[in-house]
């Protein structure tokens, strides 16, 4: 990870110092080059490897938790640190630096639980946040589906209310790490009657409810990290409902702000640095164009260190995540697009090798092809145009007949 700013206040210097003398004392040191190959360089992993993952990030969410290191910016009632984001992304920094995960919680910390927060009940805030934070709880998002990608509004899985409970039909898709959560968060068809957006409900589900079952997906980087999801008269009790009934859309902009957010503030794995470096092992530094194309990379990962400041800025200064998001989540969707190009250009021939006879085991080869999962997943780089084309420079909106008709009136696929 890049050095902590010189302008960090005396209190962030303190706080990372105390992060790192407990990371220091729980676990191992990162090999920057090794580790990081490992990792992203993996084309595949057995059920039996995927299962001691998910239990090694159970494990040290749990040690985070039982540290006081869990939900930093969360509050203090529901499990957290009760701090502020600055300080969770000081956190995150220096974690990268040691050879631990709790990747298969970003869903549930980093999208599930602030929604629960801004739109949960009492109840619903006290039984899940913690049981995030903890480790026992891994989520996923049942959002997307077949007829219903960039249009989310589009969708439609059904909801039907029985008595105190709800029958959900339907199919979700591209949903990640389905296969191994215990809960999802699940947009679902309430009201037909009414506008698209108007008829949307926002639900909890466990995933071990009868009737709910998972497909994994092969990725074009040879993982099945995706998964289709069907959906047939799964019973979802009516206090699994977050937020208003039929106003489940508003719901989840918060959920979508968030994970903008977090996709936006990733660096996928690499710094400028091992860019740099890559460069040079492939003795390409010397080539006019390519550094040319250095530069502009270097410019690319330091615009999204700027809008991480500022988006960190308006979280202390107590304002909402907003169309700031779509900003950086745009911004790193160019990152991954140029940088992959520019990664297989640096190795030239040695671009076109796989697996073990490629550099860094293939690593390089698989951030080129894992761009586009970065740049679909949470909102297309049209979606993100739009939203700042209406939000942000006030342009007017598309004609769309659709948010006023009647769902049941609009054709569908």
């Amino acid at each position: 990870m890049p050095p902590p700013p010189v302008d960090e206040s005396a209190a962030d210097r303190a706080f990372r110092a105390e992060a790192r003398a407990f990371l220091e004392a729980n676990a191992k040191p990162r090999d920057t080059t090794s580790d990081l190959a490992t990792t992203l360089g993996r084309t595949s992993i057995s059920p039996e490897k995927e299962a001691d993952h998910v239990r090694e990030c159970r494990e040290w969410q749990a040690t985070l938790a039982a540290s006081g290191w869990a939900g930093i910016a969360w509050p203090k009632e529901y499990g957290g640190r009760g701090g502020t984001p600055g300080q969770a992304r000081i956190f995150a920094q220096e974690e990268a630096n040691f050879v631990v995960s709790s990747g298969v919680f970003a869903i549930a910390i980093g999208m599930v639980g602030p929604t629960i927060i801004a739109h949960g009940t009492e109840e619903q805030k006290e039984h899940y946040l913690p049981r995030m934070l903890n480790g026992e709880q891994v989520w996923c998002q049942l959002f997307s589906e077949p007829g219903a990608g960039s249009d989310l509004a589009g969708l439609t899985t059904r909801a039907e209310r029985d008595g105190d409970e709800w029958v959900v039909n339907g199919q979700k898709v591209w949903t990640s790490g389905a296969h191994f959560s215990d809960w999802g968060i699940l947009l679902a068809r309430t009201d037909w009657d009414v506008p698209k957006h108007r008829g949307i409900s926002y639900f909890v589900v466990d995933m071990r409810t009868p009737g709910i079952e998972v497909r994994p997906l092969r990725q074009i980087t040879g993982y099945a990290h995706f998964n289709e999801v069907f959906l047939s008269d799964v019973h979802v009790p009516n206090a699994n409902l977050l937020g208003p009934l039929n106003g489940g859309w508003g719901v989840t902009q918060t959920t979508l702000a968030n994970e903008r957010a977090m996709i936006g503030g990733g660096m996928s794995g690499v710094t400028f640095d091992a860019v740099l470096r890559l460069a040079q092992d492939c003795g390409r530094t010397h080539d006019p164009v390519i550094r040319q194309e250095l530069a502009q990379s270097y410019t690319r990962f330091e615009i999204l260190k700027w809008l991480g400041q500022r988006a960190r800025a308006a979280a202390k200064a107590g304002k909402p995540t907003g169309a700031e998001s779509s900003v950086m989540k745009l911004a790193i969707s160019q990152r991954v697009a140029r940088d992959g190009d520019l990664y297989m250009a640096l190795e030239g021939a040695d671009g076109m090798l796989h697996h073990e006879d490629a550099p860094a085991g293939g690593m390089w080869q698989q951030m080129f092809l894992n761009q586009w999962s970065v740049r679909i997943g949470g909102g297309t780089e049209q979606i993100q145009r739009n939203v700042l084309g209406e939000r942000v420079l006030g342009l007017p909106g598309e004609s769309r007949p659709d948010k006023t008709l009647p769902f049941r009136e609009l054709p569908r696929n």
